[in-house]
C-alpha cells in the first residue's frame, strides 16, 4: 500500500514555493478520494487513485523547463519520470507504481480508458479546473455529457455549477 500521507508531503515539498499548484493537487486529491469512496472502489484501487491524484500534475515544472509549456501533453510526457521516485519513497510496489504512472501519463487524454479509477481522476481534475479557470456553464454542461461517467461526479458537477452563469 502506498503511504498517502507521506506521498502528499513529498508532493507538497516538490512543489515548494508554488502554492497554486499545491492547492490544485490537494483539491484534485480530495475530490478523487470522495468520488472513489462513493463509487465504492476497492481499497487498493482507491489507494492508487489517491496517489495518482496527488501526482497528476507533477510534470508541470519539467514541462515548462524543457518545452516552455505546461500543456496537458507535456505534463503527461514529463510526469511519470518525476513521479516514479516519489512513489518509491512512499512505498509503492511495482504494480501500484505502474498503474499510478499510467494514470499520470494519460490524465489529459479523455478517451484513453473507461476504467473507473481513470474516469474518477478526470472528473476530479475537471471539477477543480472548472472553478480555477472560470469555465462557462456551457463548457461544464458539455464536459458533463462527454467526460463524466460516475454518478457521484455528475452529481457534484451539477450541484456545483448548474445554477451559475460560469463555473466560478
Amino acid at each position: 500500500m502506498i503511504d498517502i500521507a507521506k506521498l502528499a508531503a513529498l508532493a507538497i515539498g516538490y512543489d515548494a514555493g508554488d502554492p497554486r499548484r499545491v492547492q490544485h493537487l490537494m483539491k484534485v486529491y480530495a475530490f478523487s478520494r470522495l468520488i472513489g469512496q462513493r463509487e465504492k472502489l476497492d481499497e487498493q484501487e482507491q489507494n492508487i487513485l489517491e496517489a495518482a491524484a496527488l501526482l497528476h500534475d507533477i510534470g508541470i515544472h519539467e514541462a515548462e523547463r524543457k518545452h516552455g509549456s505546461c500543456s496537458g501533453k507535456w505534463q503527461e510526457l514529463e510526469g511519470p519520470a518525476v513521479a516514479a521516485p516519489l512513489l518509491d519513497q512512499a512505498g509503492a510496489d511495482e504494480a501500484e507504481k505502474k498503474r499510478a504512472l499510467w494514470l499520470i501519463a494519460h490524465h489529459h487524454t479523455y478517451d484513453a480508458s473507461e476504467d473507473m479509477d481513470f474516469r474518477i481522476l478526470l472528473e476530479a481534475d475537471f471539477l477543480v479546473n472548472a472553478y480555477e479557470d472560470a469555465l462557462s456553464q456551457e463548457t461544464c454542461q458539455t464536459a458533463g455529457e462527454r467526460i463524466f461517467r460516475t454518478k457521484t461526479g455528475r452529481s457534484f458537477l451539477r450541484d456545483m455549477y448548474q445554477k451559475s452563469e460560469s463555473c466560478i
